[in-house]
C-alpha cells in the first residue's frame, strides 16, 4: 500500500508540474517579439546580439545570432534563459551573489547554469512564461540590460497575441 500512496504522490507532482508549464504556454510567435525587444535594446548601445528564449519548462523555444556575434553566443544565451528560469531570478544579480558568497559560489560548478549577466525570467504576474537570455551584448550589464528590456515587453507581446 504505502508504495500505491508514493507512486500517486509523484504521478501527482509530475501531472501538476506539467499543469504548471501548460498553465503559461509562450509561443514561438511570442519568443521572436520577445528576441526583437531584446535585439532594439541593444541595437540602442551599438551592439548586435545572440538570443534564446525558453518556455516554462526550460525547453529552448527560439535562438538567434547577428553574424556579426561569435557562434559560442548562441549556447551563452541559451544557458543564461535556463539560469534565469531554473532561479527565478536574474543571471546578473545571481552571479554578482555567487561569486560574494562562499555558500553559493559553488553554483558555477554545475554543468548547466550560467552565472553571466543577461538572462532574466519572463515574468507576469506571479506566471513565470519562460525566461530570455543575452550574450554577445559588449558585457553582462549590456546583456542584462537588453534581457530586462525583452522581459518589460511581455504584457505587450501577451496582449497582442491572437
Amino acid at each position: 500500500m504505502p508504495s500505491h500512496f508514493i507512486s500517486a504522490l509523484l504521478l501527482a507532482a509530475s501531472a501538476g508540474a506539467a499543469a504548471a508549464a501548460a498553465d503559461a504556454p509562450l509561443t514561438l510567435d511570442q519568443a521572436d517579439a520577445l528576441a526583437r525587444a531584446a535585439r532594439v535594446a541593444c541595437h540602442s548601445l551599438e551592439r548586435d546580439v545572440a538570443v534564446g528564449v525558453v518556455d516554462a519548462s526550460g525547453q529552448t523555444l527560439l535562438l538567434s545570432r547577428s553574424a556579426t556575434v561569435g557562434p559560442h553566443n548562441l549556447e551563452a544565451a541559451r544557458r543564461k534563459a535556463f539560469t534565469a528560469l531554473s532561479t527565478r531570478q536574474a543571471t546578473l544579480a545571481l552571479g554578482r551573489q555567487a561569486r560574494s558568497q562562499p555558500d553559493t559560489a559553488a553554483l558555477q560548478y554545475l554543468p548547466e547554469p550560467l552565472l553571466l549577466g543577461g538572462g532574466v525570467p519572463l515574468l507576469h504576474g506571479s506566471t513565470v512564461w519562460g525566461a530570455v537570455g543575452v550574450a554577445g551584448g559588449g558585457g553582462p550589464d549590456n546583456d542584462d540590460r537588453c534581457a530586462q528590456a525583452a522581459a518589460a515587453a511581455l504584457p505587450a507581446v501577451l496582449k497582442a497575441a491572437p
